[in-house]
């Protein structure tokens, strides 16, 4: 059953994400701007997707990154990588499910055994047909990290 449940959300996302969704980004906008602006940090802290402030920034590997508060900055700056999302930001279930980056919405997410996972979440430019992929995620999680992990060896090597 999760096998059938996991590729009908693939057919959705297939569909999504060539469309031009209106609350996606792109991991690393045009700007250098990581995850729309949001606080990679605050996931962990409060639990909760929460956009940063320009003013509070840093740069890491080329890479801006915004934070509500200084104390946030400061937990990235002394440990960045273990705030950083999975799979340079692109959508956990399209890395597991299809091998294919894909653009997220920066308020879904799951944290699992300490690493941040974003997920596509909007609705279809044409149909208007909403897709959370956090949703078929949850249902087969630990094989989709599994799938996932082993297809972004090869996927990150090519950008």
């Amino acid at each position: 059953m999760k096998l059938i449940s996991v590729t009908v959300a693939i057919a959705f996302l297939s569909l999504f994400s060539g469309s031009s969704a209106y609350s996606q980004v792109n991991p690393i906008g045009k700007d250098k701007v990581a995850i729309g602006g949001y606080d990679v940090v605050a996931y962990f802290v409060s639990g909760k997707a929460t956009p940063g402030d320009p003013k509070i920034k840093t740069t890491h590997n080329a890479v801006i990154y915004y934070f509500s508060t200084i104390e946030n900055q400061e937990a990235f700056i002394k440990q960045p990588t273990r705030y950083l999302p999975q799979y340079d930001g692109y959508c956990a279930l399209a890395v597991g499910a299809q091998k294919k980056k894909v653009n997220i919405n920066p308020e879904t997410f799951k944290i699992t055994n300490g690493k941040l996972y974003l997920f596509y979440n909007s609705s279809h430019a044409l149909s208007g047909n909403k897709f959370n992929s956090l949703e078929p995620w949850l249902k087969d999680e630990e094989a989709l990290i599994k799938k996932s992990n082993e297809n972004w060896v090869s996927m990150s090597k090519k950008k």
